[in-house]
């Protein structure tokens, strides 16, 4: 298998009279090559996160523009099996379940390999594939949604869970009078409608993993039916994780029940997917590219950053043109 740094070197062998290395070019041999060995369509969608380098958090999480991408990479696709390499540190769950929507319209049997991490509305994602396929150094992550609360400090990220618990404990301290001056600055940021939202938004992630299980992964065994809602409410407690960035290993997916195969199972399928991983990641590295749809037929959906620009790079730029995402303007 090429590692991370092999494929880095392949890279820079690529390089002519000290130009850019051809990303593009690196990174859809290993999709094609995946393609020709598994004979299943694959997508890949990756974010840029887990590497430094700011990127606006629109800019790197699931949203609507998405689904105009993943319509892109899906033209022209046949056969109704489909490998998602995922890799997203989540977004809105109203466009996961658009996503999930539209790929489920499209395609039968659907595997979500995690390469790394796919965490929060990208886990739910995953949820709604038939099998989920995991490494030893791959992740899920809680699923409890998060809500924007403005601050004195600006807009923060705050688990919905975690709202609901501390206005039960405010309600408990409360009772002593002494107690409101310390409460009132915290509570008085909250508007009125906030725990309406935060009771929905929760109820809403749950029941979309829990039909998903039951309308996917387990539509053929009886017995996982009956498990799909408490594995969705096992992912969805803030409480039992403690924190929304929680890494969850396979072997705790697996012991709830999810339907997980071992990348490791087959050698030749981990070299490829990896290897795909590896060259996207250089490609965030080495260019503006903060987001990456593609199919294995050279198609892709590219957002770039500082200009949020998306660059649509028609099917059949294959090896031999290459295309340098890192430049800001369109091919």
């Amino acid at each position: 298998m090429p590692t991370w740094s092999e494929v880095l070197q392949e890279l820079n062998h690529t390089r002519v009279q000290g130009g850019p290395p051809k990303f593009d070019d690196i990174r859809r041999k290993y999709l094609t090559s995946t393609f020709a060995y598994t004979g299943r369509n694959v997508i890949l969608y990756a974010s840029k996160f887990t590497q430094q380098g700011s990127a606006a958090p629109e800019a790197i999480s699931i949203n609507d523009e998405d689904l105009q991408g993943l319509m892109e990479v899906v033209h022209g696709l046949s056969g109704p099996n489909l490998d998602l390499i995922l890799h997203s540190p989540g977004g809105r769950i109203e466009s996961a379940e658009a996503l999930v929507s539209y790929l489920r319209s499209k395609f039968n049997h659907i595997r979500v390999v995690v390469p790394q991490v796919a965490m929060s509305a990208a886990t739910m994602m995953a949820c709604a594939a038939d099998v989920i396929v995991l490494g030893k150094h791959s992740f899920l992550g809680p699923i409890d949604p998060q809500v924007i609360i403005p601050t004195p400090l600006g807009p923060r990220m705050v688990p919905a869970q975690a709202i609901l618990q501390q206005f039960e404990r405010a309600k408990t301290e409360c009772k002593d009078p002494q107690a409101l001056a310390a409460w009132y600055p915290m509570l008085s940021q909250y508007g009125p409608d906030l725990l309406a939202q935060c009771e929905n938004a929760s109820r809403l992630s749950q029941s979309l993993v829990a039909g998903w299980l039951r309308q996917y992964m387990f539509k053929n065994d009886s017995k996982k039916l009956r498990k799909a809602p408490q594995i969705a409410k096992w992912l969805a407690s803030h409480k039992n994780f403690m924190t929304h960035s929680r890494h969850i290993p396979r072997q705790d997916l697996q012991a709830k029940g999810l339907e997980i195969f071992n990348l490791e199972n087959d050698q030749k399928e981990q070299d490829l997917f990896l290897s795909v991983f590896h060259a996207t990641t250089h490609t965030f590295s080495g260019t503006l590219a903060v987001k990456i749809i593609e199919n294995h037929l050279g198609k892709a959906f590219v957002q770039q950053q500082p200009a949020p620009l998306v660059q649509i790079i028609p099917q059949g730029l294959i090896p031999g043109i290459p295309q340098n995402l890192g430049n800001p303007k369109p091919s």
